[in-house]
């Protein structure tokens, strides 16, 4: 049976309402529950962008069932890979052991607002896997020098280490990024529902991995009321992930999707009430061989009704897959 998770996304909530909304999401039933880390949404409507490492904390003690994981966080640019491990295992020790670390190769979005720039895909690969030997590293204990072609360590050492480490998930939308989680991940992360590249996970290394992927939807009981906000939050979406990982800014963004129409978003979104679009909407992630997906309901104050449809309707529904 597919796990179903909650999306904490923190581009369409602020730090305290996404609090919230992982308490419901734990009450209603969700299996886990993941969390977006930017430092700008995609769009101006969506209108947020708290920091997501204090979002995790307080949901770390406002729960104390569902798993938390950061979907997904860049260990490259904004952040360093040492400074990342620390936070993750400060999460893991907070969450009493909930807490899973998805890594990317991040989007130009987040990045930039450091001034160094934004490096070529290539590079980004060699510095995330770079960033991902040092946190494993630095989870294994001890102290920890490094010497890479992109980063360099200093003597460092975790001195708050829970007994298991965060397992670590990779993001992938390639082969390169796939040879990448076989081999350095303990999961796969996928926004979509493409088998193969489940299969080139599982020929690097990631036999018997969790799986996990994410699907946008927006309920409401008026499916056009449902089309236009999902128009007018997610159309970002439209763009794939090599687009959307070198635009810098909602306004690029917005640039980028002025001809996307709103029944262009309604043929990759499910938008309305009738739980068998939703079901369809995953049942590829099922049959493309993943473990898990984590949902999000698109606008940030339209969380309270979803949460009640989908503990009577959805997540029954999605149990039969």
């Amino acid at each position: 049976m597919v796990q179903i998770g909650y999306t904490m996304m923190t581009e369409q909530a602020g730090p305290r309402d996404l609090v919230d909304h992982v308490v419901r999401a734990e009450e209603t039933g969700f299996d886990f529950s993941v969390t977006s880390d930017h430092y700008a949404p995609w769009l101006e409507s969506q209108g947020h962008a708290p920091y997501a490492w204090s979002v995790l904390g307080a949901a770390a003690q406002a729960t104390s069932r569902i798993p938390l994981m950061t979907y997904v966080t860049c260990p490259t640019v904004r952040y360093h890979p040492a400074v990342v491990a620390q936070k993750a295992a400060t999460m893991q020790l907070l969450s009493g052991g909930r807490f899973r670390l998805g890594l990317g190769a991040g989007e130009n979005l987040n990045e930039h607002v450091v001034g160094h720039g934004w490096p070529g895909k290539t590079t980004r690969h060699e510095m995330f896997t770079e960033a991902l030997e040092i946190i494993r590293a630095l989870f294994e204990g001890g102290t920890v020098s490094y010497h890479g072609n992109h980063f360099d360590v200093d003597s460092a050492k975790l001195w708050d280490l829970p007994d298991q480490a965060p397992p670590i998930g990779v993001a992938v939308s390639g082969e390169r990024s796939c040879e990448i989680a076989g081999r350095l991940g303990d999961l796969v992360i996928a926004t979509e529902p493409k088998g193969e590249l489940i299969s080139s996970f599982e020929q690097h290394g990631g036999q018997g991995k969790p799986r996990v992927g994410q699907l946008p939807i927006c309920y409401d009981p008026d499916r056009d009321a449902a089309v236009r906000r999902a128009h007018d939050q997610f159309r970002w979406f439209a763009g794939g992930w090599k687009v959307n990982s070198e635009l810098p800014d909602p306004a690029g963004f917005a640039g980028a999707t002025q001809f996307v129409r709103p029944e262009d978003v309604a043929e990759t979104i499910p938008c309305g009430d009738n739980v068998d679009d939703f079901v369809e909407a995953v049942r590829p992630y099922a049959e493309a061989g993943f473990t898990e997906v984590a949902v999000v309901q698109v606008g940030g104050d339209h969380q309270r009704e979803f949460f009640d449809w989908a503990e009577k309707k959805l997540l029954p529904a999605l149990r039969e897959l």
